[in-house]
């Protein structure tokens, strides 16, 4: 009975030692990460930026003559799509039609009136090419003679304005049928036949077209190191998930206007009143194979901050 007694009591003070010794050796074995790493090939790689001072930006890559948003200048049903994913266009390439029955379906009557309107234009130059014998030989007094001419200028307008509204006609199922704007490649497409299109800006473009023949990236700098971002600093571009894919890149503009920010990283310090300041870079498509819409890691050279 008393060993029993004795027993219990080591045991129990044993289980909460054993505790102890675990709890402690689980806080020593976690360490916080210290920089940023990713998985590669079950190893954790981290990204080796060669600027003792620099400062770091999200980058998106984009067609060199950016990412076209296609709309239409007329909300309607589309009829036809002529393009597919990846395709090449040239200026004035069709992409999508609009439907435009409507239109086509009063272009009859538009030049049966275009043909009445010189039907009576004709019939009103012969009359006044009879009244210009017979006021010569004086059977027509001056005010029959001018009625005669007026007659026809009126008839010549009616004509103009037959003709007009069926070029405005041709002008609107023209509008019906987007077309490329710029050489290049349908990077994407988001409607299909007997879909509604909207005019306007849209959420979600109808399309998307641009030259990816040269890819930049659109790299967004938080505006309290706008002013360290200098247009002649080195700047490399790292693969987001594959740091060791990197690459020299090179200035091309930055655009004066801090704007706020559009991509959310989802961060939990991240502000939602976050401004940037937009920079524009290209780098060789051959040294970063990537797609238009990846997100890159971006780092600027720049002086050390002021403390």
């Amino acid at each position: 009975m008393k060993a029993r007694q004795i027993i219990l009591p080591l045991a129990a003070a044993l289980g909460a030692g054993i505790a102890v010794l675990v709890v402690i050796h689980g806080e020593r074995s976690t360490q916080p990460a210290t920089v940023p790493t990713s998985q590669s090939g079950g190893r954790q790689t981290a990204v080796v930026v060669p600027f003792a001072a620099y400062v770091a930006g999200a980058g998106m890559v984009e067609a060199g003559t950016g990412n076209i948003a296609v709309g239409t200048p007329v909300s309607g049903i589309v009829a036809d799509v002529y393009v597919k994913w990846g395709q090449a266009v040239r200026p004035g390439d069709p992409l999508l039609r609009i439907d435009d029955r409507d239109l086509r379906a009063t272009l009859p009557l538009a030049t049966a009136r275009a043909q009445e309107a010189a039907a009576r234009l004709a019939k009103a130059r012969y009359q006044a090419d009879l009244a210009d014998k017979l006021h010569t030989e004086h059977v027509l007094s001056e005010e029959q003679f001018q009625d005669r001419k007026f007659e026809v200028r009126i008839d010549e307008a009616a004509l103009a304005a037959a003709k007009a509204t069926i070029e405005q006609t041709n002008l609107e199922i023209g509008r019906r049928i987007v077309r490329a704007s710029v050489g290049g490649r349908v990077l994407q497409i988001n409607t299909r036949p007997g879909e509604f299109a909207a005019s306007g800006a849209l959420s979600t473009p109808l399309m998307v077209v641009g030259d990816d023949a040269k890819l930049r990236v659109r790299v967004d700098i938080d505006e309290h190191d706008a002013q360290r971002v200098t247009p002649d600093a080195p700047a490399i571009a790292a693969v987001r998930g594959k740091p060791q894919l990197m690459a020299a890149l090179r200035f091309e503009s930055i655009e004066p206007y801090v704007m706020p920010k559009k991509s959310l990283t989802g961060d939990v310090t991240e502000r939602m009143d976050t401004r940037v300041l937009q920079v524009i870079y290209t780098f060789d498509r051959a040294a970063l194979p990537v797609y238009v819409g990846q997100q890159v890691d971006v780092y600027i050279r720049a002086a050390a901050p002021a403390r």
